[in-house]
């Protein structure tokens, strides 16, 4: 039974992530979503917030996913605190190629029994980030066909729009 992570900021979740999620659950048997606490990076959500967003907007989409967690530290830990093998992530373009390749080889250094597996992005959301999605939302723009209406209105809210 292939186990795997896919461990992500998410702040906010796109359609983006959740491509790249429905299509990890067809290759891995059990895949954990793991939000990254990280003390030293600025969210606009809380880890809490972006875990029931993440929880939220699968559901909301019709994807099952067997849990999602939020993590600090070292994610080849928490991959090994759950008994992953795998670690899934995405690709848009050649600068995520070149920091998840300097990524996967740091990973494999520091846990070599664990992979990295590359999914690339459907070509719609090729262009899609959640720092867009935040700049757009938060300047009035409308988001709909970038992230799930439970994420928009979370959006909304923080942004204090009507």
């Amino acid at each position: 039974m292939p186990k795997a992570i896919y461990p992500g900021s998410f702040d906010p979740i796109t359609y983006g992530h959740l491509d790249i999620i429905e299509r990890a659950e067809k290759i891995f048997d059990d895949l954990i979503v793991g939000v990254v606490e990280n003390p030293r990076k600025e969210t606009l959500f809380s880890p809490q917030t972006r875990k029931e967003l993440v929880e939220e907007a699968t559901s909301e989409e019709g994807i099952n996913v067997s849990r999602v967690i939020t993590f600090s530290g070292l994610l080849v830990n928490c991959a090994k605190k759950y008994n992953r093998k795998s670690i899934v992530r995405g690709l848009r373009a050649n600068s995520d190629f070149e920091y998840e390749f300097q990524m996967a080889l740091t990973n494999r250094d520091l846990a070599p029994e664990i992979e990295s597996v590359f999914l690339m992005t459907s070509g719609e959301y090729s262009f899609l980030s959640s720092s867009i999605v935040k700049e757009v939302k938060g300047l009035g723009g409308d988001v709909s066909s970038f992230v799930p209406q439970v994420v928009e209105r979370r959006l909304v809210e923080k942004f204090d729009l009507k």
